[in-house]
Parts: C-alpha cells; sequence; structure tokens
C-alpha cells in the first residue's frame, strides 16, 4: 500500500519504513530501519513469502510472455558461429514450455528474497542497505537455479531450432545427455545470473530508497517502471559476456564443443575475437531494460494490491521495502 508522511497530530511512530526512518531519526539516534516488532513472528514471514510468490510469479510470466521475441533474437545471435545467419522465424518457439519454468523459478526467487531482504535488513547497520539488497538477490537467484537452468536449457535449445517442442526437448536431452545434460552450463549460469540477480535487485532498491527519500512519498507505477528500466539495461550490459558464455555451453549439446567456462572463452577470443563476448548485447539490453520495467511495476503493483487484501489486524505490517 502506498506509504504516508507521519501525520503531525499522531505522535505515536507510523508502521511504514520511510516515514519510520523520518520519525525515528527526529526521536532517537538512528537505527536500522525496520517494520513493527510483530514482523519477526513466524506468521508475518511466512505471509511475506507466500505474497512474494505470487508477486514474483505474476511479474515473471508477465514479462516473459510480453519480451520473449527479443530474447530469442538474442540466443540466436550469441548462438550463431562467425557470421551465422539468424533466422526470425519462430520467435514464440518454446514460450509454453518456457512458462511452466518461470513460473516457478520466478516465484521462488521473489518468495525468497523478499523475507531473506528484510531479515539482511534488520541485521546489518543501515548505512550497508546495498549489501543487505546484494546478498537477498544472490540468495534468491541461487535459490531459483535449480527451476532456472532446467528451464533455460530446454528454452535455448528450442529457439535455435533443435527441438519442437518442451516435452521433445526435455525426452530427448535426457536419453542422450541424462539429467545433468537439463543442468549443462549451470556453473556459466550462475556465474551470470548471481552477480545480475544482485546487482540488478541492488540498483534498484537503492534508487528507490533514494527517490522515496527525495520525494517524501512512495512511487507510483510508472516512476517504478523507469527505475527498473534503467536498473535492467545497466546489469543487463555489465552481464552480456558472461550471457554469451552460458548461451554457448547451453547450446553446445552433447558435441561438447568446449570444456568449460575457460576453455569457451578461449576458444570464442581465438575463433571470434573479443567482440564476440558482446554478442546479442543490442537485444539484451533492449529486453532486459524493458523487461526490468515490466517487470518490476507489476511486481510492486501485485505487492499493493495483496496488501490491500490482508485482515486489518495485519495492515500494521504493509509489505513494503524497507529503507
Amino acid at each position: 500500500m502506498p506509504m504516508h508522511v507521519k501525520d503531525s497530530q499522531n505522535d505515536s511512530p507510523p508502521s511504514d519504513a520511510l516515514t519510520f526512518n523520518m520519525y525515528s531519526s527526529q526521536k532517537e539516534p538512528k537505527k536500522v530501519a525496520s517494520f513493527s516488532a510483530g514482523e519477526n513472528k513466524p506468521s508475518d514471514f511466512l505471509r511475506i513469502f507466500y505474497e512474494g510468490i505470487i508477486a514474483g510469479g505474476i511479474a515473471g510470466v508477465v514479462v516473459e510472455s510480453a519480451l520473449y521475441p527479443i530474447d530469442t533474437i538474442k540466443t540466436r545471435l550469441q548462438a550463431a558461429h562467425g557470421g551465422g545467419k539468424i533466422i526470425l522465424k519462430g520467435l514464440y518457439s518454446g514460450l509454453a514450455g518456457n512458462l511452466a519454468g518461470v513460473l516457478p523459478a520466478s516465484a521462488i526467487f521473489v518468495g525468497v528474497y523478499e523475507p531473506t531482504k528484510q531479515k539482511l535488513l534488520k541485521s546489518f547497520p543501515e548505512n550497508l542497505s546495498a549489501l543487505a539488497h546484494l546478498t537477498a538477490g544472490a540468495i534468491g537467484g541461487a535459490a531459483s537455479s535449480l527451476v532456472r537452468v532446467p528451464t533455460e536449457v530446454v528454452k535455448q535449445r528450442m529457439q535455435t531450432g533443435h527441438f519442437a517442442s518442451a516435452p521433445e526437448a526435455v525426452r530427448l536431452i535426457v536419453a542422450k545427455e541424462g539429467y545433468k545434460g537439463l543442468y549443462a552450463g549451470y556453473g556459466s549460469f550462475l556465474l551470470r545470473d548471481l552477480p545480475f540477480d544482485a546487482v540488478q535487485f541492488c540498483i534498484y532498491e537503492q534508487l528507490r530508497i533514494g527517490y522515496r527519500l527525495a520525494a517524501q512519498r512512495d512511487l507510483n507505477d510508472p516512476e517504478n517502471a523507469i527505475i527498473g528500466a534503467f536498473a535492467g539495461a545497466i546489469t543487463g550490459a555489465m552481464t552480456t559476456p558472461l550471457d554469451v558464455i552460458k548461451t554457448r555451453l547451453m547450446v553446445q549439446g552433447s558435441a561438447n564443443q568446449y570444456k568449460g567456462i575457460c576453455d569457451c572463452v578461449r576458444t570464442i577470443v581465438k575463433e571470434e575475437g573479443t567482440h564476440a563476448l558482446l554478442k546479442g548485447i543490442g537485444p539484451r539490453v533492449l529486453w532486459i531494460g524493458i523487461g526490468g520495467s515490466i517487470f518490476f511495476s507489476v511486481l510492486e503493483r501485485t505487492k499493493q494490491m495483496l496488501a490491500q487484501r490482508r485482515p486489518p489486524s495485519q495492515n500494521s505490517t504493509p509489505f513494503k521495502d524497507q529503507l
């Protein structure tokens, strides 16, 4: 629910994060910002986890459905060797199967990220809030990777024309490569996605904190979207080389052209030049920038809607970010 500046006629501490910070800075020495004491209850942790799962799942499905064609083009650009041509047909190939993985992966990520973030914010000094966001993002990414990696492998094999359907892809990958084939490129995936998740969510959260402090109010949907787009685009550009490596390792299949991350980097640079590590940076920045805009605006709106549906007894601990 939107946060409001504390009413000057009410001297009791407000419950939301922004005004709690303002209040505590006036009444007593600065402390780590937190929700009300009731948030320590197990029921509050479960509520935050539950609401995070719902909000994350919805946001993940919306953004994946909207931007899947751009992701397909990006994948084909990165998978192409040398001057290979890019096929622009079947840009929605594998969408249905991918959504089956995106839904639980996004739900797990946000469901783990939100309570972890709030726990760390209460444990860390206030000036280390960025570290709390970085750590929570990495932990959320690690938890969701168990679902995200097989989903990514199947999606990218279908995007590059290896298989016609998700069930066929899973069946043939397991038959030819074993179950470990569904986790091809797992190390490179973590190498890319853990820093990506940590940095993107840290940038987003820190920008929101700064904006709310300056504006003395909560952000509206367009403002959340703009900050989300900026955080996504910057992080997407920074992690493009890692994404190229991850894509090459995931789509190589049983051919085993690359023996690992280091061998993949050496081979790409030797055969195609260092510029090949930036393949697909344009579509990637566009895709993640727009995706960040959609994801974070949908995420925040869903969290607000869920907060409004809570019983009155739980409204003292709104499902909002802490400062």
